[in-house]
């Protein structure tokens, strides 16, 4: 990238271990709050070179790991009912956060963990 003249680089954390803490995931947590951090230091470190580093903290998504963790229709609509939204979001609206943060429309955006959770670490309901 820095050959290049710069870059985007995104890192997929989670809102867990950012803004929510969540029984039985305490190592997926850890990592994802770790990538935060990561994507500070590297936005420090690399800024001058033209390369631009953001973490994407999504909420509740339908994925293949989602539906391992979340097995019944009980368990999809407690989820759902913890964001603001009150749905999951689908992949591709994660793919739309991701393709806001990789664009020149986000060019002054660096060392940011942008969420893309549906409200989940705002919603007390």
């Amino acid at each position: 990238m820095i050959e290049r003249g710069g870059g985007s680089l995104i890192f997929t954390s989670s809102f867990v271990g950012y803004t929510a803490g969540m029984p039985g995931v305490a190592a997926y947590a850890a990592a994802k709050a770790g990538l935060v951090g990561l994507t500070k230091a590297l936005a420090v470190e690399f800024g001058a070179q033209g390369v631009r580093v953001n973490a994407l903290l999504p909420g509740g998504t339908d994925t293949p790991m989602a539906r391992e963790m979340i097995d019944t229709e009980e368990g999809w609509a407690f989820v759902a009912g913890m964001h603001a939204l009150k749905r999951i979001s689908t992949p591709e609206e994660i793919a739309g956060s991701a393709l806001f943060l990789a664009s020149d429309a986000s060019g002054f955006t660096t060392g940011t963990a942008l969420l893309a959770d549906g409200g989940v670490s705002v919603s007390k309901t």
